[in-house]
């Protein structure tokens, strides 16, 4: 079992502060700062340009690349690092709509984040070969999957509502009908267990800023299944992506497996930060983090209906359907999220009504939930939303 009061330990936590963001933006784990000093200072600074062999920055998009893969289900040499989330869904987007050249459409839903579905709007009008986006409900994906279908592109679990896909059903109904899929771990990494072999998957990507707590900024991974990885070309043919990047060949190669989806230059400090981070995962086994997970947000449901039964939940009670955050709806979420941040319960708001609170083991408690949930319900009590600088729209919501 997980010594959570061990990893709670590993983190920086403002004191008066409730956390419930860790699905935008994880805490800073202690050990990171330090890390990321490390290599300004004795690598960069001491090594200069060096750093690249002899600090193996240069390796570091594989090796972390691997160490996330082991916490997803994935073999060594299937996952590598780098880029943004967006940059890595265009590239299994664009390899597997050339891997089914014979079909035509890319099949998601309308609970996908929308930064997907641009990413797919952009391919699809770049290519100009007639593609088409199909955008069905949630619950409307399975029967959606026809002989006409290339790609399915999926996010798991959904971001407002925390609502979970069922990623091996619907992978095996795509691949029945002759189609590929794609998932987007954005809110399952980190959160919820994951088996890319089991689950049969053959693209995934996710970020490492959210529940991996990767600092803000943090790169992004792209997992290509093993039977695809010397077949799945590469939309976006980087100068690290390629066969021989110090031969400097004027001429495009893929590189060998899952490096042919590595694009620019690591993000050297990032990496650092995030490796700190992954130190602590090594401390934790999946299975205890979600049923206290799972705990944590029955807590929270049933602190709200107890206290205010008529707000509406947003995220599915039912387990096997539900992520790692609890959401509920309110008219004026807004500024309802803004009052609880003056109070140090900070969670966050997504359009058009959806108060979001993630629930993340690793540093939050069941005080933290029975102090929030008392929180919100003061605040929706004395009606303390209304008042014009909870209003007040902000860049970031």
């Amino acid at each position: 079992m997980t010594d959570f009061a061990a990893t709670r330990a590993q983190f920086v936590l403002p004191e008066g502060v409730i956390y419930l963001d860790g699905n935008s933006l994880g805490p800073l784990p202690k050990a990171a700062a330090d890390r990321v000093a490390r290599t300004v200072r004795d690598e960069w600074g001491e090594m200069l340009i060096t750093g690249w062999n002899r600090a193996g920055w240069m390796a570091q998009p594989s090796v972390l690349g691997d160490r996330i893969g082991a916490m997803l289900g994935a073999p060594a040499g299937s996952v590598v690092l780098g880029d943004t989330l967006s940059v890595k869904v265009y590239q299994a987007l664009a390899a597997a709509l050339q891997m089914r050249p014979d079909r035509k459409v890319i099949l998601s839903d309308s609970g996908n984040f929308p930064s997907d579905l641009y990413m797919a709007q952009g391919l699809v009008a770049g290519l100009g070969k007639g593609h088409e986006l199909r955008v069905v409900a949630p619950e409307e994906v399975a029967d959606a999957i026809d002989e006409d279908v290339a790609a399915l592109m999926i996010t798991e679990v959904d971001y407002r509502t925390g609502r979970r896909h069922d990623m091996p059903a619907l992978t095996a109904k795509a691949h029945e009908m002759g189609a590929l899929a794609i998932w987007d771990l954005a809110h399952s990494a980190g959160a919820v267990p994951v088996d890319l072999t089991a689950g049969k998957a053959d693209f995934a990507c996710g970020c490492t800023y959210k529940f991996l707590n990767g600092g803000p900024g943090a790169p992004a991974f792209i997992y290509v299944a093993p039977e695809h990885l010397d077949s799945a070309q590469p939309a976006l043919s980087g100068w690290l992506g390629h066969e021989a990047p110090f031969a400097f060949d004027p001429d495009y190669r893929p590189g060998r497996g899952i490096e042919r989806m590595r694009v620019g230059t690591p993000s050297v400090l990032q990496m650092a930060a995030l490796e700190a981070a992954l130190d602590i995962w090594d401390e934790v086994e999946m299975a205890s983090m979600r049923k206290a997970s799972l705990a944590l947000g029955d807590l929270f449901i049933a602190e709200m209906r107890a206290r205010r039964p008529e707000l509406r939940l947003a995220t599915p009670e039912a387990h096997a359907m539900r992520g790692s955050q609890i959401s509920f709806h309110h008219p004026q979420g807004y500024a309802v999220m803004q009052a609880l941040i003056a109070r140090g319960v900070i969670g966050d708001f997504r359009a058009p009504d959806i108060l979001r609170f993630g629930i993340t083991p690793l540093y939050t408690t069941e005080d933290d939930i029975r102090t929030a949930a008392r929180t919100l319900s003061e605040i929706l009590d004395q009606t303390l939303w209304d008042r014009p600088e909870y209003h007040k729209r902000a860049a970031v919501t």
